[in-house]
């Protein structure tokens, strides 16, 4: 009986280190519709650069890093890149402005971070980092945002910052970034940044950093990535519905993230986007409802994958 109980205790202990080291993470660089001049050769510039990040979050999880720390350092990366559509290369509103956006969410306690409408902080997923650990707030906006960045020690730039070079110019879809995983030690988080919507409304918000909308985590069911036409994504709750399906549903993660951008966002004309989950079982799914989506994977079962068009198992 005694050797039957220690076969026992040693048999749950290996399938409870097992289940520890399980992680998964899953990024975006925007959806939207492929160039019709879009050449292999910039695909290839673009999954480079995507694959760069991913192996950054990777590496953290691999090593036992948390969930919140890899997806804010794989939008750091990508918010430093003039490629994608946030931080440096970010695209300018109406008067020619970069007004920037960014969320974090920390899955295991549903707290979160956000800075909208800001012009001088280098890398707004930082800012929202430090609203969530170190204010009693979720969103700060505009020169309020900044203020607080500069105080708490971030780099604040010059709006000009924020342009595009001339070999970056070259790439004509960018889009918002994100970032979603799950940690070995069961945590989920999510973050996404942008630089908005092109030739937009001064002062116009979009859904990064609506938590529901854009942004979500939440350790009984799924972390949250969204891209897209903002407006859209903020009347769904996109990534909040996702979740809400979950739990309330018993639907996976697929299953819902697919019933929200096709049968919910595609009817209402919101074309052109789509979302990056990873689920509390590090399942990974990567929707959108357009013909291309900059979008990496990885998880600890050695599953690696990048890819920027649609393909036939999307």
């Amino acid at each position: 009986m005694k050797k039957y109980f220690l076969t026992l205790t040693f048999i749950l202990a290996f399938l409870s280190l097992t289940a520890q080291e399980k992680w998964a993470i899953a990024l975006h660089g925007g959806a939207g519709s492929a160039p019709a001049n879009m050449t292999a050769r910039q695909i290839s510039a673009y999954e480079t650069e995507l694959l760069k990040a991913l192996n950054i979050g990777k590496e953290m999880l691999k090593n036992g890093a948390t969930a919140l720390d890899a997806v804010e350092a794989v939008v750091v990366t990508l918010e430093n890149n003039p490629m994608f559509n946030a931080g440096k290369g970010a695209v300018t509103n109406l008067e020619g402005v970069h007004e920037l956006d960014a969320a974090i969410m920390d899955g295991s306690n549903l707290k979160a971070g956000a800075v909208a409408g800001v012009r001088d902080i280098k890398n707004p997923i930082k800012a929202a980092r430090l609203v969530m650990d170190s204010t009693a707030h979720v969103l700060l906006i505009g020169e309020g945002a900044s203020a607080f960045a500069k105080q708490m020690g971030l780099d604040i730039v010059p709006n000009s910052y924020f342009d595009t070079d001339k070999s970056a110019k070259q790439h004509s879809d960018k889009g918002t970034v994100g970032c979603v995983a799950l940690d070995v030690h069961g945590n989920l988080a999510a973050a996404t940044s942008t630089g908005g919507m092109r030739g937009k409304k001064w002062g116009r918000v979009g859904d990064v950093p609506i938590i529901g909308a854009g942004t979500y985590a939440n350790n009984q069911t799924v972390a949250v990535s969204g891209t897209g036409h903002g407006e859209y994504w903020i009347r769904r709750v996109v990534a909040y519905d996702i979740s809400a399906l979950m739990e309330y549903k018993g639907l996976s993660v697929e299953e819902a993230a697919r019933e929200v951008i096709f049968n919910k966002i595609s009817p209402m004309g919101g074309s052109g986007g789509g979302v990056i989950c990873v689920d509390k079982n590090g399942n990974i799914s990567l929707v959108f409802n357009t013909s291309l989506m900059h979008r990496a994977w990885a998880n600890s079962d050695g599953e690696q994958g990048v890819a920027v068009l649609k393909t036939e198992n999307d």
